[in-house]
């Protein structure tokens, strides 16, 4: 089962990428965050034609999330239980006896500000309710747009992106961590020590071209699933096409 997350940023935008891709990568199950449409906009018999079935959870302009499979899709949950939010961050379900929780993780903004404490809040949610899910299904997967790089090989530049950084600050890599210590592991770390390889580059400056990225799409999996984790990876080859997304879609390969 090839599991895949993309950060599309705006679906009417990037269908035409998101449709292409569904053919080249050839995923089991994709999840989408900042789909950037109401429900009653998602372009849903375009992503059935192209064989997958489809749940999303979608606002006007912000968030939106989104799980596609091509098996039957069951279980589904919108949002954190308990966490009172209008923002479309959260989308879990269960497909072939796996359970997938796609996250679009607040920003944050700036480190101090309201937003980043909201963050902080979110995460600590987040986390609890992940903590009860792993009870109940042992074969969890937590993939999305963490905006969190993990530590400093997953950023480009270690003295701009510090402890004092937003997406790099302690205060969020611990939460990031306090979620791994429930039992999750980091898919692409299981296959690569490599620093330098991202999935997120600014749209200024050259930013792909250049390869100033963070690597902040990332593929947890848990225990129950380690040992099947065959293969991971990115694919920067989305980023190259016209009116590209600012993130690549990532993956893991569970056998």
């Amino acid at each position: 089962m090839k599991i895949a997350s993309w950060n599309v940023n705006s679906l009417n935008v990037r269908l035409p990428h998101l449709l292409e891709w569904l053919k080249i990568g050839n995923p089991d199950v994709l999840v989408l965050q900042e789909t950037k449409l109401e429900d009653h906009k998602f372009p849903q018999a375009e992503i059935e034609a192209a064989g997958y079935h489809v749940v999303f959870d979608g606002q006007k302009t912000y968030n939106g999330v989104a799980i596609l499979s091509k098996t039957e899709i069951t279980g589904v949950q919108r949002g954190i239980p308990g966490f009172a939010d209008e923002q479309k961050r959260v989308l879990a379900a269960t497909v072939g006896g796996v359970r997938i929780i796609d996250l679009y993780v607040v920003n944050g903004q700036a480190v101090g500000s309201e937003k980043y404490d909201y963050k902080l809040r979110w995460l600590e949610a987040m986390t609890d309710w992940v903590r009860e899910e792993m009870q109940r299904y042992p074969q969890l997967v937590v993939l999305g747009d963490f905006n969190i790089a993990p530590d400093d090989r997953d950023v480009h530049d270690p003295v701009v992106w510090n402890d004092d950084s937003i997406l790099t600050s302690t205060a969020e890599r611990a939460a990031l961590n306090k979620l791994l210590a429930l039992g999750l592991h980091d898919s692409f770390r299981l296959h690569s020590d490599e620093a330098g390889v991202f999935s997120w580059w600014d749209y200024r400056m050259g930013g792909f071209r250049r390869n100033l990225g963070l690597r902040i799409d990332l593929v947890l999996i848990s225990e129950a699933l380690k040992s099947r984790a065959a293969a991971s990876g990115i694919e920067r080859e989305p980023r190259t096409w016209e009116r590209p997304s600012d993130h690549a879609p990532v993956w893991v390969d569970i056998g």
